[in-house]
């Protein structure tokens, strides 16, 4: 009897996170950057991450009305000169903007700032990943760095920075992480879903 009002509890619970959620969430189809320069943006991601570019359009501009403040929460006469999207292995996808903006400012942030970012990619061996990106000049920062504790062990981490200085990481966890253990969601798996 106490098993089953367990399970009622949970699957209640479950249904009333679910009914506060956004309706018809599947999950992150892709992360929007804004880069100072797309041929440099297009060619990191394609010759040192790896990724593929999709698909390229632009640009978008209303030089009469509030159409780019009303949609995009920019500058109404802000001028998206172009979006590439990179499809990146079958993890979500990067989509990078070149706007112009006569507001338009360069952050020079850290991981530490609120509103800070940076996009972590899953790597099969991370010290080869730190080998070639020292030997194409790439920042990177200490690391490769094993996490042996906590929710985390069994990973290990990598910070480095694109030339423009977008924050990045590379991850591993080949045997997955502890947490997994105790039967929570997991965050996301390297194998590949053809296969």
């Amino acid at each position: 009897m106490k098993r089953l009002s367990l399970a009622g509890a949970a699957i209640a619970l479950s249904l009333t996170s679910s009914q506060a959620a956004m309706p018809g969430l599947r999950g992150h189809d892709h992360t929007g950057i804004t880069v100072p320069d797309m041929d440099q943006a297009v060619t990191f991601f394609t010759d040192i991450l790896g990724c593929q570019m999709a698909m390229s359009f632009g640009p978008f501009a209303d030089d009469k009305g509030t159409f780019m403040k009303d949609l995009l929460g920019v500058d109404p006469k802000a001028v998206i000169e172009k979006i590439t999207m990179m499809r990146c292995g079958f993890g979500s996808n990067v989509e990078l903007f070149k706007y112009k903006a006569p507001d338009q400012r360069s952050l020079d942030q850290k991981n530490s700032d609120i509103g800070a970012f940076h996009i972590a990619f899953y790597v099969d061996d991370i010290k080869a990943a730190k080998a070639f990106l020292d030997e194409k000049g790439i920042a990177t920062r200490m690391g490769p760095l094993p996490v042996d504790h906590g929710p985390a062990a069994g990973q290990a981490i990598l910070y480095f920075q694109s030339p423009w200085g977008l924050q990045l990481e590379a991850i591993t966890y080949p045997n997955g992480m502890a947490y997994e253990k105790d039967g929570g969601p997991v965050l996301w798996s390297p194998k590949d879903p053809a296969k």
